[in-house]
């Protein structure tokens, strides 16, 4: 158990503004500083920190507390856990009772840490202790290029030559054969053999944001075809290779300072690249780049440069992955090298000075990279070129923010020759075919959800309030209607959807709250939708409310209510976009339709003592919350034209 004055001691020294530096961007606003929360996926910074109170708090996902628990919730261990790994950072010395210090009565989490670590310092020492390791590990990093500093600074070790050497030690050192195997350090054969995962290769130790070793990468030094060249540790509790870049831990505070992240393939690019003093920089180590490895970045800068060689197979290859880097809202450049060459090569051929000065001159945007790329290839096939435009709206679709999309949009339209209202249109086309699917794939989750709940709700007794609908529904049913009477046969540019049709997609099997409204929209879908002329069909109807307020909304002189205004919808003039205008109605009408769920479902919270209830009605809202701010978000996304 750790003394009561090493906590002290820790708690006093551990600076909230330090601890949360190591996991993401801080900026100063006023007394208290800012980032994006590293809990949850955002694009703007919500996530607070005081250094005068020492805590912080994410006024997005409701995360709170002090450096402790910061460090606690960021690297998931346990409170005895984060004080050692803070009294590290602040060179405390440990205090506790060795009766504690049992190795197997440590957490499992814990153990892993604790061995892949002790596997470290056993082939940094067989790197440098040992005759083999000298000469045939230690000799390539040297061939290599890489310094003593360099070996040291990223713990770059050898594997011996043995089947269980690692093994044997560890067992001797009263490591468990189950933590070995789960850390991936030991291999079983069926006939209860173990042996060694590396043997006679370089290890490359991968790091935490936080410093601590969670896997290796390790490469062989024969010429073995039998065997991979690069050998990487087996997922694990601690180890998820889509979620950690090789040299982040290194590279972290340099990428804050530069505000910028270069992005390579392989582990020598790195240690190259480092030794050269060029530090913000990292590798996704030959896998394809995941979301959760551009969120890593994005905690500590929002710019990415990646580091291509001359292949352009090879690129063309990853230009998909880069999409993710987009999708995230970071801003991504792309600089290559001359054929032949790596970023490795490079910098060791030319220098630090020059290769910045390559990077400078050779550095492009990657729309306008990938445009380039593409356009060369096609030449004048008109069918090539239509591909590349397809491909070109692929990617400017994944950009969230909507003026640097306008922006490529305009720059696209330059270098492909083709007209801008051709590209916006396009790229609306596939906006909104992918949030509708976005959304109905939310809904239908939810909707399993409410079924399940609702289930139970009818064999349990409760008296609830009734939710009365407001009239901001019926406004903006009204609106719709509005807009198919007077636009249902205006289309889009390319001709190829109409407004009616436009309607359809987007609302599907939606149902008006009003009564009278309701009867007039399953009347005029059914009309519209068979070409017919709604001129007259008002006048079969019996009802003569249903009479007056289908004359009235037919009237080309009618003018959208005041209360159009009054509830937030935008008031349009004769030269309104009914397209933008019916898109942002129905997106104003799921929005209100969420406020109500998430509005039911505090009523059925608050009527319930059930806690395992009580936890799915919570969860259920947070769904809604989510889906809300998507709608709200494509509210006011898309550029329309005509």
């Amino acid at each position: 158990m750790i003394s009561k004055e090493t906590i002290e001691r820790v708690q006093a020294a551990a600076d909230i503004v330090e601890v949360v530096s190591d996991y993401a961007q801080l900026k100063k606003k006023g007394k208290d500083f800012w980032a994006c929360c590293p809990f949850h996926n955002e694009k703007s910074p919500s996530f607070s920190v005081s250094q005068a109170k020492g805590i912080y708090k994410c006024f997005g996902c409701g995360a709170a507390g002090d450096a402790l628990t910061f460090v606690m919730n960021v690297d998931r261990i346990s409170y005895p856990d984060a004080i050692r790994q803070l009294a590290k950072k602040y060179s405390i010395e440990i205090i506790e009772d060795v009766s504690a210090t049992n190795k197997e009565e440590r957490t499992q989490i814990e153990s892993l840490y604790i061995i892949l670590n002790y596997a470290k310092n056993f082939f940094v020492k067989h790197l440098f202790e040992t005759e083999h390791g000298r000469a045939v590990g230690l000799s390539y990093f040297k061939e290599r290029g890489f310094s003593d500093a360099t070996i040291h600074k990223f713990d770059l070790g050898y594997a011996p030559d043995a089947w269980s050497e690692l093994h044997k030690e560890a067992l001797a050192e009263q490591y468990s054969e189950e933590i070995l195997e789960k850390a991936g350090l030991i291999t079983k054969k069926d006939d209860n053999k173990v042996f060694d995962r590396f043997r006679n290769r370089v290890t490359f130790p991968i790091h935490t944001v936080s410093g601590r070793v969670i896997a290796f990468g390790a490469r062989i030094l024969t010429n073995d075809k039998n065997q991979p060249k690069y050998l990487n540790s087996p997922e694990t509790e601690v180890y998820h290779k889509s979620k950690i870049l090789y040299g982040i831990y290194q590279a972290k505070k340099e990428i804050v300072n530069k505000d910028n992240c270069f992005l390579v393939e392989g582990y020598t690019d790195v240690l190259s690249l480092h030794q050269a003093g060029i530090e913000n920089v990292v590798a996704s180590s030959g896998t394809s780049l995941t979301q959760d490895q551009v969120r890593l970045i994005g905690r500590f800068t929002k710019n990415v440069t990646i580091l291509y060689d001359g292949d352009t197979a090879g690129i063309k290859a990853s230009l998909r992955g880069i999409d993710i880097i987009l999708e995230e809202g970071l801003n991504v450049r792309i600089c290559s090298f001359p054929d032949n060459d790596d970023p490795d090569s490079y910098v060791k051929k030319v220098g630090y000075e020059a290769f910045l000065k390559h990077i400078k001159e050779h550095t492009n945007d990657f729309i306008n990279f990938k445009t380039e790329l593409f356009l060369a290839e096609a030449g004048n096939d008109p069918i090539k070129k239509a591909g590349v435009i397809k491909e070109i709206v692929e990617s400017i679709c994944k950009i969230p923010d909507t003026i640097t999309r306008t922006v490529y949009i305009k720059q696209c339209s330059d270098k492909l020759g083709i007209s801008e209202d051709i590209l916006v249109a396009e790229v609306n086309r596939k906006l909104l075919g992918d949030r509708k699917k976005k959304t109905e794939n939310t809904v239908n989750e939810l909707l399993i959800a409410e079924n399940e709940l609702l289930e139970q709700e009818l064999n349990r007794p409760h008296d609830l309030p009734e939710v009365n609908l407001e009239d901001k529904f019926m406004v903006r049913e009204k609106g719709l209607i509005y807009l198919l009477l007077h636009n249902h046969q205006l289309k889009t540019t390319d001709q190829e959807l109409s407004l009616i049709q436009f309607f359809y997609n987007e609302t599907l099997d939606l149902e008006f709250s009003d009564h009278y409204f309701g009867q007039i929209l399953t009347q005029l879908k059914e009309v519209l939708g068979n070409g017919e002329d709604y001129s007259q069909f008002f006048e079969n109807f019996d009802n003569e409310e249903l009479k007056r307020i289908m004359i009235d909304l037919s009237m080309p002189s009618h003018k959208p209510s005041p209360n159009w205004g009054k509830h937030g919808i935008l008031v349009p003039d004769e030269h309104e976009d009914p397209f933008a205008l019916m898109h942002s109605l129905i997106l104003q009408y799921k929005i209100i339709l969420t406020e109500e769920m998430i509005q039911d479902k505090k009523i059925l919270l608050a009527a319930t003592d059930d806690y395992d209830l009580q936890n799915r009605y919570l969860r259920i809202i947070m769904q809604l919350i989510d889906l809300k701010k998507e709608i709200a978000k494509d509210l006011g996304s898309v550029v329309w034209r005509l």
